[in-house]
């Protein structure tokens, strides 16, 4: 597990400007980790681009091979379905002395370099939405070529998006599924959470206030001091109490088994998926 924090001065493109590019780019900046001159992006969106660019102080490409010749790692901030297409406007321009750093669920190494003709390193990683607020987990994958300098520059980078943590590339489509997929499953927790304190006569916004702030202080009590979720649960189960009732009124109702079989389901669905786009 990593939160590297320093600085490198290398080079950094974006080729999209949405959402993850932007938590990328506001959490490097806030750090000091690369500065703005040494930013560049570029998005088919003129009006998107155009916004974050001016917002940020950071560099506006022309183009996509603009963006990539400029560059040291090149981040692919784009949707999977359009992959094929941007890394063909880019093959030419591509080296040895460069890294691609993939984003996209479903997306492999592999891939990557047979589009690419394998003209320059290529690593993979799989953020999560809490990445947006500086709080996300973001999985490495450790299939790749890449020096040991130029695996700690890509750790420092990612790291201020959340925390690191590297896998064997053949286990993403279970982080796609654990902790990619993982902030619908809580949301609908928090959630149903909130309904239950409403139906129990608790305000609307206090009731979501609530469960989302127990959610988050009980990760970071688990974190923090190491315990095993079920030490924790056991802990505010007290005999004959009201914790326990609603713990066997979760088992009644299959709670884990659900909970389980859910993260099951969406390894199997991202296998399913990564076959389709390698086809």
């Amino acid at each position: 597990m990593s939160k590297s924090k320093g600085n490198t001065n290398c080079r950094l493109g974006f080729i999209g400007a949405g959402n993850m590019a932007n938590a990328f780019i506001r959490g490097i900046l806030s750090q000091g980790i690369i500065q703005p001159e040494n930013i560049y992006v570029y998005d088919i969106d003129t009006d998107k681009l155009n916004k974050l660019c001016n917002q940020l102080g950071i560099q506006k490409a022309k183009d996509n091979c603009h963006l990539v010749s400029g560059s040291d790692i090149v981040i692919l901030a784009v949707k999977p379905n359009i992959y094929s297409m941007v890394l063909e406007d880019i093959k030419d321009v591509l080296s040895q002395d460069k890294i691609l750093l993939s984003i996209a669920a479903g997306i492999t190494v592999d891939y990557i370099k047979e589009r690419i003709d394998n003209k320059c390193k290529v690593i993979r990683t799989m953020p999560n939405a809490p990445a947006l607020v500086g709080a996300g987990v973001i999985a490495l994958s450790t299939y790749h070529d890449l020096t040991y300098d130029e695996l700690e520059n890509i750790k420092v980078i990612l790291s201020s998006l959340g925390t690191v943590l590297e896998v064997p590339e053949q286990l993403m489509n279970a982080v796609t599924a654990l902790s990619g997929s993982g902030p619908a499953y809580v949301s609908m927790f928090i959630e149903a959470m909130a309904d239950g304190g409403v139906l129990a006569g608790l305000p609307r916004h206090q009731a979501y206030l609530m469960a989302a702030q127990t959610v988050l202080g009980t990760a970071q009590l688990l974190l923090e001091w190491g315990q095993h979720p079920g030490e924790l649960k056991d802990a505010v189960c007290t005999p004959a109490g009201t914790t326990i009732e609603a713990v066997r009124e979760l088992e009644i109702n299959g709670f884990r088994g659900a909970v389980i079989e859910a993260v099951n389901k969406s390894a199997k669905k991202a296998e399913i998926l990564e076959k389709a786009v390698m086809d």
